[in-house]
């Protein structure tokens, strides 16, 4: 994902925006990994640019945890055998804010952004190459795992922006 870049927050919203990405940088850095904190401030900045967007109604505390607890839904933050893991209620305790407002504020993001798990555009960057969806491409109507097809149709789908990089 590119950097993050206030000049692409609206003015409506960005002292909102400021707020919500204060407290997730914080969990985030001090509880996660900076991969957390940049995906964290990336979602935040597409949720700002929403029109109207959703930001404005709500506690800046339940917005803040509602994008992590999202992120970590994805990249299953809350399976024990991933590095890092939280529990979810042990994650919106950090923002201050009940399990059942942060979950359903999750809820909230992934449905009105059509978030699912392992969706690449919200991957960690250390687990894309093993998110299998990543690797996922459509060639004559039939889904394949470009992983398996010649090296030139890999260079091509990447040049095409398909995959993020390619594999090995």
């Amino acid at each position: 994902m590119p950097p993050p870049s206030r000049d692409r927050v609206p003015d409506a919203v960005r002292q909102r925006f400021d707020a919500i990405v204060s407290l997730t940088d914080g969990v985030c850095r001090a509880h996660l990994t900076e991969e957390y904190a940049v995906l964290a401030r990336e979602l935040t900045t597409t949720l700002a640019r929403k029109r109207p967007s959703p930001l404005i109604n709500g506690r800046v505390e339940t917005w803040a945890c509602g994008i992590t607890y999202a992120l970590g839904a994805v990249n299953f933050l809350f399976d024990h055998a991933q590095t890092p893991h939280v529990r979810g209620t042990d994650l919106c305790a950090l923002f201050g804010v009940s399990q059942s407002a942060g979950s359903a504020k999750a809820r909230e993001i992934m449905r009105l952004l059509r978030i699912v798990q392992l969706d690449p555009r919200w991957c960690l960057p250390s687990k894309l190459a093993d998110n299998p969806l990543v690797w996922m491409i459509e060639v004559n109507g039939m889904v394949v795992d470009v992983r398996m097809m010649p090296r030139e149709l890999q260079e091509e789908a990447h040049r095409l922006g398909l995959i993020p990089f390619v594999p090995d």
